[in-house]
């Protein structure tokens, strides 16, 4: 009885003690406002750094593969003919201008550049400066690397023909001289030359008849060393019989 009655008189001493308000030691709550935004859990960034250079590779190793299990196509490369793309040139001045463009192609690269131009120029006795050489290169320098490829060389006999370059340029000069030893033809001779040439330019293309003069020359040439074949067969057979 004693007990019970203790109980009942500590019970409202302890609830007061569980209550904040009168217990000095127990920690405050903060009040939540309802404009106050509970702010949500932070995920952590994933960085990924890529590697341009292994990017690279790994797109070609990829393209590759699909090229060998037949998923994708190779791109063809885009092969030159200047037969075909610059008609308005017979076969035979075409292979003239490959010779002259091998010959001045001192390093064998497959362009004129700045210095082998400049030689070039020379070589053909009109001389120009340096300004001059890099003005020469850009007419016709369609893709921007500062040099002459066999193709922009040909087409500086297209414009030349066609009526497009200035009479005192550079590249005029270079049309002009370009197929005559001037040490020995002159410069007029050089520009009689030339003027005849451009004549012929206009005239429509003659590569069928040509190609067959071609193969006709061919023909001739190989029963031409069979003739000499028999022939020295017959003087040997005469020998040892």
């Amino acid at each position: 009885m004693a007990s019970d009655e203790l109980a009942r008189k500590l019970q409202p001493r302890m609830a007061a003690e569980q209550d904040p308000k009168f217990n000095p030691c127990a920690p405050e709550e903060t009040p939540v406002k309802p404009s106050d935004s509970v702010p949500e859990p932070q995920e952590k960034a994933e960085v990924v750094i890529v590697n341009d250079a292994t990017s690279e590779l790994t797109a070609k190793l990829t393209r590759r593969l699909d090229i060998n299990d037949g998923n994708a196509a190779p791109k063809q490369a885009k092969v030159f003919n200047p037969y075909a793309e610059f008609k308005e040139f017979s076969r035979k001045q075409i292979k003239d201008m490959e010779n002259i463009f091998k010959r001045f192609d001192s390093g064998k690269d497959g362009f004129i550049d700045l210095m082998e131009l400049k030689l070039m120029m020379e070589k053909l006795g009109a001389p120009q400066t340096h300004l001059g050489l890099k003005n020469m290169i850009r007419e016709v320098d369609e893709d921007f690397d500062s040099k002459l490829s066999y193709r922009e060389f040909l087409l500086i006999f297209r414009r030349a023909a066609a009526g497009e370059l200035q009479e005192e340029s550079g590249l005029m000069a270079l049309a002009r001289l370009s197929e005559i030893d001037v040490s020995t033809e002159g410069v007029m001779g050089a520009r009689d030359f030339f003027e005849a040439k451009v004549q012929a330019l206009k005239v429509g293309s003659k590569f069928e008849a040509e190609i067959r003069e071609e193969q006709e020359e061919r023909k001739r040439q190989a029963l031409d060393r069979k003739q000499r074949r028999a022939a020295f067969k017959e003087l040997q057979s005469a020998f040892c019989s």
